[in-house]
């Protein structure tokens, strides 16, 4: 049996449905591990945003691959790769905006722009010691990743959640409108034609309605420690 590196820490991808909490429960559960954090989403919020401020439109795919090298992820001082720069200028607050929620499943599913993406995210995974959220990370981007998670949750949970961060009325307009926008992201996102939103077949499944942020972030935690010990266990018996 071939004896695995030691010095290497897991590479852990993290999928699921938008508003999932895949950022910020990977977030806080790779600071808890001492792992690094990379949400691939604001690579293509960082597209979407950048092609509507320079009006390149989403039927133009060599436009929008373009754009893809004016975009690099900058990390934080908890390891997080949380900041979007744009010739050296950050714009992590811009590409967070509503309009590029409605906008960004379109340009997600653009296959050249999902390639001109894809060695860049498996670049940041190499070393290890990484969580890597997204929506077609186990299946796509690391198909060999130490450990795939999938955290999900209904719909309905997900739009109470966005509601409740951004303080609006639960009965009120806007809270319909979020709920319907995320009904149209996750039908896009699973029928789009280039790396569809699906469950790794080997996935370890976490579903997270009515759990507390601190008890999602406890079970990915306890998933990923697991899979450090039968790392371990796979090496000792390697050694023998």
């Amino acid at each position: 049996m071939a004896i695995l590196d030691p010095m290497r820490r897991l590479i852990v991808a993290l999928d699921g449905p938008g508003s999932s909490g895949k950022s910020s429960v990977g977030a806080a559960a790779a600071q808890a591990l001492g792992y690094r954090f990379c949400d691939t989403g604001l690579l293509y919020r960082a597209v979407t945003w950048l092609a509507e401020t320079r009006a390149v439109p989403v039927d133009d795919p060599v436009g929008l691959v373009g754009l893809v090298g004016a975009v690099e992820l900058a990390g934080d001082d908890r390891g997080r790769l949380s900041r979007v720069m744009v010739d050296d200028v950050d714009h992590t607050e811009e590409v967070r905006a509503p309009a590029v929620d409605a906008a960004v499943s379109a340009v997600a599913a653009v296959p050249e722009v999902r390639a001109a993406l894809l060695e860049r995210q498996r670049d940041l995974a190499a070393d290890g010691g990484i969580v890597m959220a997204g929506r077609d990370i186990g299946t796509i981007v690391l198909p060999d990743a130490d450990l795939k998670i999938y955290l999900d949750a209904s719909v309905e949970e997900r739009a109470r959640r966005r509601t409740e961060e951004r303080h609006l009325d639960p009965e009120g307009p806007e809270a319909a409108e979020i709920l319907d926008a995320l009904r149209r992201r996750d039908h896009l996102d699973a029928h789009r034609a280039v790396a569809p939103l699906r469950v790794p077949p080997d996935a370890r499944i976490i579903t997270t309605d009515g759990n507390s942020f601190d008890e999602t972030v406890a079970a990915v935690v306890g998933a990923i420690r697991d899979a450090e010990a039968r790392r371990a266990d796979v090496e000792t018996e390697g050694i023998r």
